[in-house]
């Protein structure tokens, strides 16, 4: 199959002239364009996506990158996918999953190809590869989520400090002095951008609040049930009154066995708020206060900013953060006493 260096070598330019000229996203001139376009046609190159391209259509197709590994949390990336999907039908778009693990690879793919019209990123790491690609490529490219380095780019995410700074003031204005967070596994805090700005946030606000504060994570490689138990007596045995928890549903889960297995009630003994969950609190063995992180709020307008990038009103570069809401479930009260 013909690649696009290729392509760009037998026309003297470059890949990414070659790119502009094929989906017309920037101007080229007359004479380059006709090297391109006797080019593509000696060679043969992807003569469907080309002639579309060519003509000034739309593939009315958005690739997802969602890179699949060994620690994903199925349930919870899959619901973003979902919302992406759906978000992108209802604006006549089809979704291209591209689940490889070494994410950059399809995603450097389906750009040169052209098969695409944008590509919406997940799964955003801190020092995510895709972003040195992103500013490499014409195809429009949003992030649902936010790595340490976004200038240039289009990022969409809740703004999860926020999140973590009204669940300590909720604690903190109930008059608790000493609370704990757990968090994900300690591999979430090196591969993932979210959590450590949730830990960050957290410990910064509580500091700032005049709040005495511990963390623990929920496992090492993965999340486990013993290490969040360990993690949950460790903080009741600091004598802490109040209990975030920045993680899976499992995790919440084992909190609360702990919690109960101990003697100690909800919110009486110990209060406890869910930071930034992914699923319904409401199902758990005792409803828990909850900041919700839902698919929807970030995937809706990602797809907009996609199709606004295809049109003359092009989105600056720059960060949508979602407003964090706190949902009142009646796990948190003053502290009291245990001794």
């Amino acid at each position: 199959m013909v690649k696009i260096n290729e392509v760009a070598e037998a026309a003297g330019v470059s890949i990414s002239t070659v790119s502009y000229a094929l989906s017309g996203k920037r101007p080229v001139s007359p004479a380059t364009r006709q090297r391109i376009e006797r080019a593509v046609a000696e060679l043969g190159y992807s003569p469907n996506a080309g002639a579309r391209m060519l003509a000034g259509s739309r593939t009315h197709i958005f690739a997802l990158t969602e890179p699949l590994r060994r620690d994903t949390h199925a349930p919870t990336h899959m619901s973003f996918v979902l919302a992406t999907a759906v978000a992108a039908r209802r604006n006549e778009y089809d979704i291209l999953l591209l689940t490889e693990e070494e994410a950059s690879a399809g995603m450097a793919r389906v750009a040169s190809s052209g098969l695409v019209d944008a590509i919406l990123v997940l799964d955003v790491a801190p020092d995510d590869e895709r972003v040195a690609l992103a500013r490499s490529i014409p195809t429009p490219t949003v992030f649902i989520g936010v790595p340490d380095d976004h200038e240039g780019l289009l990022c969409v995410d809740l703004d999860f400090d926020a999140a973590a700074v009204l669940a300590v003031d909720r604690v903190a204005d109930a008059g608790h002095r000493l609370i704990g967070l757990i968090g994900q596994s300690q591999v979430s805090y090196e591969k993932s951008n979210f959590p450590p700005r949730v830990r960050r946030a957290f410990e910064r606000r509580a500091t700032e609040r005049g709040v005495a504060h511990h963390f623990h994570v929920s496992g090492d490689r993965a999340t486990s049930i013993q290490a969040t138990r360990e993690a949950t007596a460790s903080l009741v045995e600091a004598g802490v009154t109040a209990i975030l928890v920045h993680a899976a549903d499992d995790v919440h889960n084992a909190v609360l066995a702990e919690l109960t297995d101990r003697g100690l009630s909800v919110p009486g003994d110990i209060s406890v708020v869910s930071v930034a969950a992914s699923f319904d609190t409401g199902a758990l063995a005792l409803p828990v206060d909850v900041i919700p992180l839902l698919p929807e709020p970030s995937c809706d307008p990602a797809v907009d900013l996609a199709v606004r990038s295809l049109s003359p009103d092009r989105p600056e570069p720059g960060l949508h953060l979602i407003p964090p809401v706190y949902y009142d479930r009646g796990s948190v009260a003053p502290p009291r006493d245990r001794r």
